[in-house]
């Protein structure tokens, strides 16, 4: 990935691993908007604008550091496709979704985002959590800040509920009483197994919810969350199958450590270009 850094954020000038929109798109982040042809994302507490600038991304920004490693931009996207291109199944998707990149995202926020995204689509998901950063969160120049643990654990499920969780209030009511932010890192010490174990213990923590958490905030790649659209993928192309944790299972074997980028290519494509 070739990058520089600029006085008013970062120059992304090799296009060929990164897409802002098969990266934002692919279903891994849900603190984005595009606004016009730029997209604007908002993790954490920070901001930044990105541009497609033709021969090049501009990513503006004041948290440079902070985006070069949510980006990923020091990963070797090009040597992880070469790896996966291996896999026949995996050549149209790679081309597809050639400038994917997984973030690094806040553990906590992740959680939260993921609960939330339980049985839901993206536009009700991005709704729920814009609403709970105008309600608890810190205002900025922006917009406003994902609520602190400590905001959002004061709340009470009726509150939740208002702000459109639906059945997930409970959940997340609950959650916020068997964890901490210093828990959640902690975790990140925990071998797969043992981490798997410690998230699917959690209230509204399912199996898939488990494994976008292990990828997208913990980036262990040794992971392949199913959902649908990954069950149509492998009924379509490998063999009958209903089973989620099999098919998780069976696709980990084959992928292995690179299973977590080889899902994202596979959700990308199967959702976005089967489905046309």
């Amino acid at each position: 990935m070739i990058y520089a850094r600029e006085k008013d954020g970062i120059r992304i000038t090799d296009k060929s691993d990164f897409n802002i929109e098969h990266i934002l798109e692919c279903g891994q982040v849900f603190c984005y908007d595009k606004v016009g042809e730029d997209y604007i994302v908002f993790p954490v507490d920070k901001f930044a604008k990105i541009v497609d600038e033709g021969d090049s991304y501009k990513i503006y920004t004041k948290d440079v550091d902070y985006f070069i490693n949510w980006f990923d931009l020091d990963g070797d996207y090009s040597k992880i496709k070469s790896e996966l291109a291996k896999h026949e199944i995996l050549s149209k998707p790679i081309k597809f979704g050639y400038g994917i990149r997984i973030l690094k995202q806040d553990l906590f926020e992740t959680l939260i985002s993921f609960i939330v995204s339980a049985n839901n689509n993206i536009k009700r998901i991005k709704l729920i959590l814009n609403n709970l950063r105008k309600n608890l969160g810190k205002k900025q120049e922006y917009g406003y800040s994902f609520p602190t643990f400590q905001a959002l654990q004061k709340c009470d499920e009726d509150f939740f509920k208002k702000m459109g969780t639906g059945y997930r209030a409970g959940y997340l009511y609950k959650v916020l009483r068997e964890i901490t932010p210093e828990m959640l890192s902690a975790f990140a010490s925990l071998p797969t197994d043992k981490l798997r174990a410690s998230l699917i213990a959690l209230s509204g923590v399912g199996p898939k919810v488990t494994d976008c958490v292990m990828l997208f905030g913990y980036n262990r790649f040794d992971v392949f969350p199913v959902d649908t659209w990954i069950v149509k993928m492998y009924n379509m192309f490998y063999a009958p199958q209903d089973k989620r944790e099999q098919i998780a299972k069976n696709l980990v074997d084959e992928f292995g450590e690179l299973s977590g980028y080889a899902q994202q290519y596979l959700f990308y494509y199967q959702r976005s270009f089967i489905k046309k």
